[in-house]
C-alpha cells in the first residue's frame, strides 16, 4: 500500500508539473507575437523619432524629415468621435439583450445582428458609410470616418457587456428589487456597476480594434496633408499615413513609416493602460 501510495503521490506531482508547464508555454507563446513585433518596431521606428515627428507636417515627396503632427491629432479625433458612437450604443445594446431582451425575437436578432457585423471586413464597413454618408451627404470627412470606426466598435462593446452582465451573480438583482428598487436603477446603479471592469475592458479591445485600421478611412476620413480640426472636412490618421508611406518609393518615407507604427501602438497602449488605471481606482473607491 505504502509503495502505490508512493506512486499515486509521483503521478499526481508529475501531471501537475506538466500542466503548470504546459500553461506556462502556452502562456509564453500567446505573448511572444507582441514582444517580437513590438521590440521589431522599435529597431526600425526608434531611430526616426524626434520632436519634428510629432509637430511638422508631412514633408514634399522626396525631401527628407518633416513628421506625421496632423495624423496623430486627426487619430485622436477620429478615435473621440467613434467612442462617443460606439461605447453608449454598444453599452446600451448588451444591458438590454442581458437585463430587458431575453427570450424575446427582437434580441434574437440584435444578437445575430452584432454577430454578422463582428465578421464583416472593415473595408465594406468603409464602402457601406461611403455610400451611405460621403456621396449623399457630404463629402469626405472626418465625421464620415468616426461614424464607420464607431460602427466597427457597437458589436464588440455590445456582446462584450452582455456576457460581462450575466456573469453578475442573479442574487445581485434579486437582492436589490427585494429593498424596493426600481428595476432600470437596480440594473444602472448595481448590475452595471458589478460587471464595470469586464465592460471597460470589452470597450478598450473595440477601441483597440478601430485605432489601427486604414481600410476605412480611405472611403471616409480620405487624408489631409495639412492641419485639420474640422470635422467635416478630410482630416490625416496615423493607419492612413502609415499606408502612403510605407507605398512610397523613398527611404525616408519607409522609415517614418515604422515610426509612425511604434508610435500607433504605444499611443494605443498608453490610452488601454490610463483607461484601466483610473477605472480600477474608481471601481475601488465605490467599493469602500
Amino acid at each position: 500500500m505504502a509503495v502505490e501510495y508512493k506512486m499515486r503521490a509521483r503521478m499526481r506531482t508529475l501531471a501537475d508539473g506538466t500542466a503548470t508547464g504546459l500553461a506556462v508555454l502556452s502562456t509564453l507563446l500567446v505573448v511572444a507575437p507582441l514582444v517580437a513585433i513590438f521590440a521589431y518596431l522599435v529597431y526600425k521606428g526608434a531611430s526616426s523619432l524626434n520632436m519634428d515627428f510629432f509637430t511638422q507636417l508631412p514633408a514634399p515627396p522626396g525631401e527628407a524629415g518633416g513628421g506625421m503632427g496632423n495624423a496623430i491629432l486627426g487619430s485622436g479625433i477620429l478615435l473621440a468621435i467613434a467612442s462617443l458612437i460606439g461605447v453608449p450604443i454598444g453599452i446600451g445594446g448588451g444591458i438590454f439583450l442581458a437585463e430587458f431582451g431575453r427570450g424575446t425575437k427582437l434580441a434574437e436578432a440584435v444578437r445575430f445582428t452584432a454577430d454578422v457585423l463582428n465578421g464583416v471586413p472593415s473595408i465594406v464597413m468603409g464602402m457601406a458609410v461611403y455610400g451611405l454618408i460621403v456621396t449623399p451627404q457630404m463629402p469626405f470627412s472626418a465625421l464620415a470616418g468616426g461614424v464607420a470606426l464607431g460602427i466597427m466598435m457597437i458589436p464588440t462593446v455590445c456582446r462584450t457587456t452582455e456576457e460581462m452582465l450575466l456573469m453578475v451573480p442573479h442574487a445581485v438583482r434579486e437582492a436589490a428589487l427585494a429593498l424596493g428598487v426600481p428595476n432600470w436603477r437596480s440594473v444602472l446603479s448595481i448590475t452595471v456597476k458589478t460587471a464595470s471592469p469586464g465592460i471597460i475592458t470589452g470597450c478598450m479591445l473595440a477601441f483597440a480594434r478601430v485605432a489601427g485600421e486604414t481600410a476605412p478611412l480611405i472611403f471616409t476620413a480620405f487624408g489631409n496633408a495639412f492641419w485639420s480640426t474640422s470635422l467635416t472636412r478630410p482630416i490625416a490618421a496615423l493607419p492612413l499615413q502609415i499606408y502612403v508611406y510605407a507605398l512610397s518609393p523613398y527611404d525616408d518615407w519607409h522609415r517614418q513609416a515604422w515610426a509612425g507604427a511604434l508610435v500607433l501602438i504605444v499611443l494605443i497602449v498608453a490610452a488601454v493602460s490610463l483607461v484601466r488605471f483610473v477605472a480600477s481606482r474608481g471601481v475601488l473607491k465605490g467599493a469602500s
